[in-house]
């Protein structure tokens, strides 16, 4: 890779200030000065830029227990955004010998809206990101859901059988209801159109008062994380995600 393509890509440094860093003689590799940014450079090169060490940016995964009134977004004119909070925080890379992602880069993998709690999963890695978002992977997403009216057991096989939501011209795809209180579920949906689930009860006749996310796929929402926190994926919750396979190359014919 050329010089000055890794340092822009891992600094917030632009072409034209490296250039004039180099022929200020600001930037060494391996302990040499260079004034010529278009050399190419390996991994195991040692590139300062003004004397601090520029390491590539490693990929990183996270976990953030959402409270209620926070927007999943980079950005938002009216409310505190997820990154708002996160940017607050530490940020840790994943790969050794690497500096953490800005979190401004991170992409939030499942979006929840201003007034649901819970899971929420944030990444630089684009195909992990994809893989959890996908429906073609079929992640399940795990919701407790309080509810307005009490609900019956008849309901259940709406869930199971796919709802028609307004708008839509197929049904959602198979999703698992558990009735644990009259007025409180446990529902598991391996998709995540718009509103999805608030939709859905709609759709039955009744509404949601109150949702939280506890799980995506396999990945629990830590009990011990507080509101407005974020820490980073253990290797096992990692690879849980890269674990998951492409459900519509071996069912071509799935209500997607």
């Amino acid at each position: 890779m050329r010089l000055d393509k890794f340092i822009s890509n891992n600094t917030d440094l632009t072409r034209s200030i490296i250039k004039r860093f180099a022929k200020d003689g600001l930037i060494s590799v391996n302990g040499k000065v260079t004034k010529d940014t278009s050399i190419h450079i390996s991994d195991l090169d040692t590139i300062l830029v003004r004397g601090t060490e520029i390491r590539p940016v490693g990929k990183a995964y996270y976990m953030f227990n959402k409270p209620s009134g926070i927007v999943c977004a980079n950005s938002d004119g009216e409310h505190l955004t997820v990154i708002d909070l996160v940017a607050e925080q530490e940020l840790q890379s994943y790969e050794k010998n690497t500096q953490a992602p800005s979190p401004y880069d991170l992409q939030i993998a499942g979006r929840l809206d201003l007034d649901t709690t819970g899971l929420v999963l944030l990444t630089n890695d684009g195909d992990w990101n994809h893989k959890v978002t996908s429906p073609n992977f079929s992640c399940l997403k795990c919701y407790h859901v309080e509810l307005e009216q009490d609900i019956s057991d008849e309901v259940k096989q709406f869930f199971t059988d796919g709802i028609l939501l307004e708008g839509e011209k197929k049904k959602t795809k198979p999703a698992s209801l558990t009735i644990e209180a009259p007025r409180k579920v446990l529902l598991e949906i391996s998709e995540g159109k718009y509103h999805q689930v608030k939709r859905m009860f709609s759709a039955v006749g009744n509404k949601v008062v109150k949702l939280h996310r506890q799980s995506i796929g396999e990945i629990q929402l830590d009990p011990e994380l507080p509101e407005g926190k974020l820490r980073r994926l253990t290797l096992e919750e990692v690879n849980s995600v890269y674990a998951l396979k492409n459900q519509s190359d071996n069912n071509t014919g799935s209500n997607k």
